[in-house]
C-alpha cells in the first residue's frame, strides 16, 4: 500500500498542472527533503499564493498549490490503499486551483487602457488587447515598464512573478506622431503638462528625479543635467530618448516622451570611436548622441573658454533683471521684488517667501507660543552658481518640498549676488547666529550656491541645525528637512511641556491673587457698609439730641410760661383736674375754672407730652379734649369742678 501511496505522490507532484517536475529523481529527492510531506514539496515548488490546500482534519485551510483531482485520475487513490495509509500518515486533499488576476494599467501617449488578465496568460495576449484599443499593430508595439527588463511575447505572466497592480506603458518608435489636425488637442494639454524624467548617471550610478513642463526643450534638458553632472552639452551620451526627439529645439511635449515618467542615461563621451562603438552595441533603446549646439560650442576649449562660462554668461543674458535691487535697504521691499522675479524665472509653484526683514521672520518663527512655533528656513540665492537653476526648477519648487515648507517653516530669502547686498547678510548673520555661522557662509565658494539653512530658535539663542547645499536631489533635500523637523519637533514637545506648566503656575497664582482680590474688595465693603451704618447712627444720633434739646427748651419755655398754681381756697372758682400719662403716673394741677384751656395743653406739653402727639381724652363722657377750641375756658368745656383726664399717643 506505501508504494502505491508513493507512485500516486510522485504522479500528483509532477502533474503539469501542479509544478510541472518532469524528472522522477528531482521529484522524490524533494519529497525526502520535506519528510515525504506533500503539501511541504508543492509549497516549496509553488508560491502559496497560487493556490490553496486544504486538510481533511480539523478544516484548516493552507496555501498551496492549485490542483483538480477529478481532472486527473491517477491522482485519486482507491478506497483499500487510503485506509490502508492513513493510519501512517494524515493526507491532504488538494483542491482546485483558483485563477490569479492580474490588473494592468497600460499608458499610451494621453491614454490608460486597464487589463485584467489571469496569470497563466502570456504577454503576447496583452499585446492583442492592446491592438484592439489602441488600433496599433502587435509588431510595431514595444511594452514597457516590467520590472525584470524586457520580455517576449511567449512569456506567461505567471513565471514573472508579477504582483496584483502593474504599471506599463507602450513605445511605439516606428509609427509617426499624429498629424496635426487629431493632435493638436492632445499637444496643448501636454504642454501644461509635467514630465517625471529618471535620468541615470552611467559613471556614477546615480539617479536624478527632474520635474519638467510640456513647453521646456530638450536643451534645457541637457544644461540642467550639465549642471548636476558637470558633463557639457556637447560631450553628453544619451540612451532613451524617442526616435522623434532629432531637434533639441523641440519641446517635450513634441518628442515623444512616456508620460507621466521616461527613463533616459547619460555619460560622457571620450571619444568619437567610442560614441560609434557604444552605438553599434545598442540594440533595444534608441540612443541619441547629443551634439546639439556642437557649432556654438565646438571651439569654445581652443579659445580657453570653459563650458560653463560659456553656459553662465547664456544664461545670465537671458535674464531679464537681477532677483534684488542692489544696496537694498528696505528689505521688505527687497523681497517683493525677489518673489516676483523667483515667480517669473521658475513658475508660480515655490515656497512661499516671507515679506519681511529677518528680525520679522525671527518674530514668526520662534516668538510665539509654543504649539505656533515652526522652524526658519534660509533661502540664500547667487545668480552666478551653475547650480541654482537646476536647485529652483527642480528642487525649491518641487510640489512635495514647497508643501512640506509651506507647513512648517517658515522661509525667508535673500540674494548674495551683489556685493553690497552679500555683505549686508553677513552682518545681520553675525548678529544673530554668531562670527562661526558668518564665517563658513563667507568662505562658501560661488559653486556651492546656493544655501538652504534651517533655524531653530531656542530660549536664548538661535540654532542652525542644518546647511544645505545647492548639489543634492530631490529626496536627500526631503530626508534633511524632516530630520531637522524630527529634532525640532522633540524640542517643541519640551517646550509645550514647559510652558504649560508656566501657564499652570500662573493661573494658580492669578486665581490665588483675584481670590485675595475679591477678599479684600469684601471686606472693604463690609468696612465700608459699617462706617455708612455708624455715621448713620452718628447722624441719628445727632438729630435725636437735636429733638431732645428742642422738645425740652420748648417744655421749659412752657413751663417758665404757665400761669402759678392757684391755691384750694381761692377767691376764684378752681378746677382740679387729674391726668393719667400712658406709663400709668398721674399729673395733678389745680387750674381757675375761668384759665382757657390751652393753659391745659401747656401743662400736659410742659411734663413732656405735646399735644401734637398726644391726645387729651375724657372718660364720661369719652371726648377727645384736644379737638376742642383751646381758646374756652374749663368752666365751658365744662372740666369743672374737677375731672380725670389720660393721655394717649396719637397714631
Amino acid at each position: 500500500a506505501t508504494s502505491q501511496v508513493t507512485r500516486e505522490w510522485l504522479t500528483l507532484l509532477m502533474c503539469p498542472a501542479c509544478t510541472g517536475i518532469e524528472n522522477i529523481d528531482e521529484a522524490i529527492t524533494l519529497l525526502e527533503q520535506n519528510n515525504w510531506d506533500l503539501v511541504a514539496a508543492i509549497n516549496g515548488v509553488i508560491p502559496q499564493e497560487n493556490g490553496i490546500l486544504q486538510s481533511e482534519y480539523g478544516g484548516e485551510t493552507i496555501p498551496g498549490p492549485a490542483f483538480n483531482p477529478a481532472s486527473h485520475p491517477a491522482s485519486a487513490p482507491t478506497s483499500s490503499s487510503s485506509s490502508a495509509f492513513r493510519p501512517v500518515m494524515p493526507s491532504r486533499q488538494i483542491v482546485e486551483r483558483q485563477p490569479r488576476m492580474l490588473d494592468f494599467r497600460v499608458e499610451y501617449r494621453d491614454r490608460n487602457v486597464d487589463v485584467v488578465l489571469e496569470d497563466s496568460c502570456t504577454v503576447g495576449e496583452i499585446k492583442q488587447i492592446l491592438e484592439n484599443e489602441l488600433q496599433i499593430p502587435v509588431s510595431k508595439m514595444l511594452l514597457k515598464g516590467w520590472k525584470t527588463g524586457d520580455v517576449e511575447d511567449s512569456t506567461v505572466l505567471k513565471s514573472l512573478h508579477l504582483p496584483k497592480n502593474n504599471s506599463l506603458y507602450v513605445l511605439t518608435p516606428d509609427l509617426p506622431p499624429p498629424s496635426s489636425s487629431s493632435h493638436s488637442g492632445a499637444l496643448q494639454e501636454s504642454l501644461n503638462q509635467n514630465f517625471m524624467l529618471i535620468i541615470t548617471h552611467r559613471e556614477v550610478q546615480r539617479e536624478y528625479n527632474l520635474n519638467f513642463s510640456g513647453s521646456s526643450t530638450i536643451q534645457e534638458v541637457k544644461r540642467n543635467v550639465y549642471d548636476l553632472t558637470s558633463i557639457p552639452v556637447r560631450h553628453q551620451l544619451w540612451e532613451g530618448w524617442p526616435t522623434s526627439a532629432t531637434d533639441d529645439s523641440m519641446c517635450l511635449a513634441e518628442s515623444g516622451l512616456s508620460y507621466p515618467c521616461h527613463r533616459l542615461t547619460v555619460g560622457r563621451r571620450s571619444s568619437p570611436a567610442q560614441t560609434r562603438k557604444q552605438s553599434e552595441e545598442q540594440s533595444t533603446d534608441v540612443h541619441m548622441v547629443s551634439d546639439s549646439d556642437g557649432d556654438d560650442f565646438e571651439d569654445a576649449t581652443e579659445f580657453g573658454v570653459d563650458d560653463g562660462e560659456v553656459f553662465g554668461m547664456a544664461s545670465s543674458a537671458l535674464r531679464k533683471s537681477p532677483m534684488m535691487p542692489e544696496n537694498a535697504e528696505n528689505e521688505g521691499d527687497a523681497l517683493l521684488q525677489f518673489t516676483a522675479e523667483f515667480s517669473s524665472r521658475y513658475g508660480d509653484c515655490h515656497p512661499v517667501f516671507f515679506i519681511g526683514s529677518l528680525e520679522a521672520a525671527f518674530q514668526e518663527a520662534f516668538y510665539v507660543k509654543a504649539r505656533d512655533r515652526k522652524l526658519l528656513a534660509i533661502y540664500l540665492h547667487h545668480d552666478e552658481s551653475v547650480l541654482t537653476n537646476v536647485f529652483c526648477s527642480q528642487m525649491l519648487c518641487a510640489e512635495s518640498i514647497v508643501s512640506y515648507l509651506s507647513q512648517n517653516f517658515i522661509t525667508w530669502a535673500w540674494d548674495l549676488t551683489k556685493d553690497s547686498n552679500r555683505a549686508r547678510f553677513l552682518t545681520m548673520c553675525n548678529r544673530h547666529f554668531g562670527s562661526v555661522v558668518a564665517q563658513t557662509i563667507r568662505t562658501q565658494k560661488t559653486d556651492q550656491f546656493p544655501l538652504f539653512l534651517i533655524i531653530m530658535g531656542k530660549r536664548s539663542s538661535n540654532e542652525v541645525l542644518n546647511v544645505i547645499q545647492g548639489n543634492t536631489t530631490v529626496d536627500e533635500l526631503m530626508m534633511r528637512l524632516m530630520a531637522a523637523m524630527e529634532i525640532f519637533t522633540a524640542q517643541q514637545q519640551e517646550d509645550i511641556k514647559d510652558e504649560d506648566e508656566r501657564e499652570a503656575r500662573e493661573n494658580v497664582k492669578r486665581e490665588q491673587d483675584e481670590a485675595y482680590r475679591l477678599s479684600l474688595e469684601a471686606d472693604r465693603a463690609k468696612r465700608e457698609a459699617h462706617e455708612r451704618e455708624m455715621a448713620e447712627q452718628f447722624r441719628l444720633e445727632q438729630i435725636r439730641k437735636e429733638q431732645e434739646e428742642e422738645r425740652e427748651a420748648i417744655r421749659l419755655s412752657l413751663e417758665q410760661a404757665l400761669p402759678p398754681e392757684p391755691k384750694e381756697e381761692n377767691a376764684e372758682p378752681v378746677s382740679k383736674l387729674r391726668i393719667r400719662t400712658p406709663s400709668g403716673e398721674f399729673l395733678e394741677r389745680r387750674f381757675l375754672a375761668s384759665s382757657k384751656l390751652q393753659i391745659v395743653f401747656d401743662f400736659v406739653a410742659s411734663k413732656g407730652f405735646p399735644w401734637d402727639e398726644y391726645k387729651l381724652l375724657s372718660t364720661f363722657p369719652r371726648r377727645d379734649v384736644t379737638q376742642l377750641d383751646p381758646n374756652k375756658s374749663l368752666l365751658e368745656v365744662k372740666l369743672f369742678p374737677q375731672e380725670t383726664l389720660f393721655l394717649e399717643a396719637k397714631e
